[in-house]
C-alpha cells in the first residue's frame, strides 16, 4: 500500500479520464435516434384468448 501514497495522484487522472470520456460519449447519443428506431420496430402480436384470469364483470350471488 506505499505505492498508493506515492501514485494516488495517477489513480485520480485516470478516473477523472474515465468520467469526462463517459460525459462525452453520452453528449453523442442521439435520444431522437433511439426512440425513431424503436418505434419502427413493431410489436409482438399478443393473441392469447383464453384467459386463466376470472371475469370481474359478473355480479356475485
Amino acid at each position: 500500500m506505499e505505492w498508493l501514497k506515492d501514485y494516488w495522484w495517477l489513480i485520480l487522472i485516470v478516473l477523472v479520464g474515465i468520467f469526462i470520456n463517459t460525459i462525452k460519449d453520452l453528449n453523442k447519443t442521439s435520444f431522437k435516434k433511439y426512440i425513431d428506431k424503436k418505434n419502427g420496430v413493431k410489436p409482438i402480436p399478443y393473441d392469447d384468448d383464453d384467459d386463466d384470469w376470472p371475469d370481474h364483470k359478473t355480479p356475485k350471488k
